[in-house]
């Protein structure tokens, strides 16, 4: 039951019908309704003293009691609170093993949007299971095979009987997919629904004198839809940014687009800005990357796609149009791009800017000579993709261009800048290609760029057995490949340098019991960071995982890290040694009653030939209340560790559309405690105060603070 008009007064009604029974439950919800109005009309009251004329008090007070009348649904905000909390544990789990900052944000998005048009399975289209986007090729062309050699599934249950799905896989899909084949089409769905977010963040110390404007961080994002269309904006001023600059006045960062999506011929079109992703990501990629876990029951899925853009990666996206139209098996996407880029400018001779050092991709402006380098260099960019599909088997086509207003060029003469990119244009050509051959899935793709420099990626995913599962994966990267907007499978921060073979395989070796592990080989045929000679490197990595009941669940996992960088020794050329690092993990995490969550995580990690070791201990409580829509998250953590080589990595729980993955060297201590309020399906607040506490010399500690606040509303 949902309360979404008059909430007092129907309250009754429904009383009449469900009988006395229910009596003292809807008293409750009355006198909780009535608290908060007598309390928002309290602060209004005394607000009006400061902010506006007695005249007005009357009317604010309307207002606000008004909107709790239609935003705040009392009944309703259990089901919202456990699909919310679904989303954030699915984001979690996929966020866990990756560091890069805001793939957590990314995730959560991507899931709300799915929980609110899910995905139909049924389709056995490709291209539609593809917007699972965390599940793998594999289990995506398997779940079309089975549907068209058995027909629909019935039941949600039945989908443990496709390879590649066991019962933690299907338990993660279900929030976001439907057994219908077709979209329901009502009025409803052409009503204008918008959801409006903002987040305020703030962080203790002394402010940086150099910096221009306030130490608060501030994004707004809104996001808009109605029937076939959707448009949005964000926003956003980071720390020590000016609220309002340029001429005229705007925030550092402002983005915008404007959607169409069609089930016909036109598929979608885009206005205003966007990102791309094409078959694995070597030529074009502005969303989520390809991450590599080394015990992956795969890898992610291929998916061809324009999507609208609301990060807030200030340089990684596209300005423009983009297009994708369908006519049976072949897709055909084309766009085009004109941005402006951050960027260190160079002298050649003469007074006037005449190329570019490099690009600054940090997306702060929060000093003079930072702004300095905003928004200096114009890109143009223009594509186009073809994608043709058979059955099983999917062949694709990319050429993409890049240019840019001035030549870029590395002024620097060491040896590791060899191989940097040096002109105005880059050109690139891909060919990728996926079939499903019973239960062997082939994928690779070839990019080429101007300079034949290429990015190759390929690989195989046998599923022998319905409780095993062996994958292989094989990249090679010149040192020289340039994709300004790609981003394949890979580890680093760009696709260059690297060959590497990985494999892996997981197996359940007994009820509840699952077995991971996977090695991956690399060879660095040029210089890298911190390493000034040809490298090579390995990875391993083997995990334990006992699921015995639904409410608990216990992990343990091992880690071996391998590199080869420059020595200590800084006496005439550096020499190469190996750095060997070891870390063992385990998490238990159980539910002492439906709405109390404890996590318990220990790691422990030595270096070698150091002999350094970091160690960690944290306990995390999720609480969520019955009688008032509020969920709690607390955490405490002690770390550990000698030095900056010996660091431990925590994902935490942050507010949507931020993130937190905090690197703890050192010795100190850091805890948080986050809280929700879900007044509403409607309506949700955010909390979260951090403390970050670490030993600077003996007995004298330096503290740092974190004050984080979110609004988000949908109406």
């Amino acid at each position: 039951m949902k309360y979404t008009n008059h909430l007092v007064p129907d309250c009754w009604k429904v009383l009449k019908k469900r009988g006395k029974s229910n009596m003292k439950k809807c008293n409750i919800q009355i006198t909780y309704f009535q608290s908060l109005q007598k309390f928002f009309a309290c602060f209004a009251q005394t607000f009006a003293n400061f902010a506006v004329n007695k005249s007005s008090t009357s009317f604010i007070i309307f207002l606000i009691s008004l909107s709790i009348d239609l935003i705040i649904p009392i009944e309703g905000f259990s089901q919202e609170e456990k699909l919310s909390e679904i989303i954030i544990s699915v984001a979690e789990e996929l966020a866990s093993d990756d560091t890069e900052p805001g793939i957590a944000a990314l995730f959560i998005e991507r899931l709300s949007e799915l929980s609110e048009d899910p995905v139909r399975i049924n389709s056995a289209d490709e291209q539609e299971l593809s917007r699972l986007f965390f599940l793998t090729d594999f289990q995506i062309k398997a779940i079309v095979d089975y549907i068209n050699s058995t027909g629909n599934i019935v039941s949600l249950y039945e989908l443990v009987n496709i390879p590649g799905f066991d019962q933690e896989s299907v338990k993660t899909i279900i929030p976001f997919i439907t057994l219908d084949n077709l979209t329901s089409v009502d009025s409803d769905s052409y009503r204008l629904k918008n959801i409006v977010t903002a987040n305020l963040t703030f962080r203790t110390g002394n402010k940086d004198i150099n910096h221009l404007g306030s130490p608060c961080k501030i994004l707004l994002k809104h996001k808009f839809t109605t029937g076939a269309f959707s448009g949005g904006f964000t926003s956003e001023k980071d720390a020590g940014e000016p609220l309002l600059s340029g001429n005229p006045p705007q925030p550092d960062f402002l983005s915008g687009h404007l959607t169409y999506t069609g089930k016909g011929f036109i598929r979608k079109i885009i206005v205003g800005d966007f990102g791309a992703c094409f078959g694995q990501g070597t030529n074009l990629n502005t969303g989520i990357s390809s991450g590599i876990s080394l015990t992956s029951s795969g890898f992610m899925s291929g998916r061809d796609e324009f999507r609208p853009y609301t990060s807030t990666d200030e340089n990684n996206f596209f300005r423009g149009t983009a297009a994708e139209f369908r006519l049976k098996n072949l897709v055909c996407s084309f766009f085009f791009s004109k941005n402006k880029l951050d960027a260190t400018p160079g002298l050649s001779d003469g007074s006037s800017y005449d190329h570019i050092k490099n690009l600054y991709l940090t997306g702060l402006h929060n000093t003079t000579s930072s702004l300095q380098k905003k928004d200096i260099l114009i890109e143009t960019g223009y594509g186009l993709n073809l994608l043709y599909t058979l059955n099983n088997n999917r062949l694709g086509f990319l050429w993409s261009h890049t240019g840019f207003s001035l030549p870029i060029r590395n002024d620097s003469n060491k040896p590791e800048d060899l191989y940097d990119f040096r002109g105005d244009r880059n050109d690139l050509i891909t060919i990728n290609y996926a079939g499903l051959i019973r239960k062997v899935l082939l994928y690779g793709e070839l990019t080429y760029d101007n300079d034949h420099d290429r990015g190759l990626v390929t690989g195989i995913s046998i599923r022998p057995d319905a409780r095993l599962n062996i994958n292989f994966l094989y990249r090679n990267y010149s040192p020289g490949f340039t994709s300004f907007h790609g981003r394949g499978p890979g580890t680093g921060s760009s696709n260059r340098n690297e060959e590497v073979i990985l494999g892996n395989f997981t197996f359940e070796l007994a009820k509840y019991l699952f077995i991971s592990a996977g090695v991956e080989v690399q060879e660095f045929p040029w210089l890298k960071y911190r390493s000034g000679a040809p490298s090579s490197g390995k990875k391993a990595e083997i995990r334990l995982r006992y699921l015995p009941a639904e409410k608990i669940s216990i992990e343990v996992v091992y880690y071996f890290r391998e590199t080869m960088l420059n020595s200590s020794d800084n006496y005439g050329v550096s020499k190469l040694e190996n750095l060997v690092s070891r870390s063992i993990k385990g998490v238990v995490k159980y539910n002492i009653i439906d709405n109390l969550t404890l996590i318990t995580r220990v790691d422990y990690k030595s270096v070698y030939p150091s002999g350094n070791k970091g160690m960690l201990l944290l306990q995390d409580i999720n609480y969520r209340f019955k009688s008032i829509p509020v969920s709690c998250w607390l955490r405490f953590c002690t770390f550990d560790t000698d030095d900056w080589d010996s660091r431990l990595y925590t994902y935490e729980n942050d507010l949507l559309y931020s993130f937190s993955i905090p690197a703890l060297s050192g010795k100190g201590s850091r805890a948080y405690m986050m809280a929700a309020w879900r007044p509403g399906g409607k309506t949700e607040f955010r909390i979260k105060y951090g403390i970050t506490c670490r030993e600077e010399m003996p007995f004298i500690l330096k503290q740092s603070e974190e004050f984080k606040f979110q609004f988000r509303l949908r109406f």
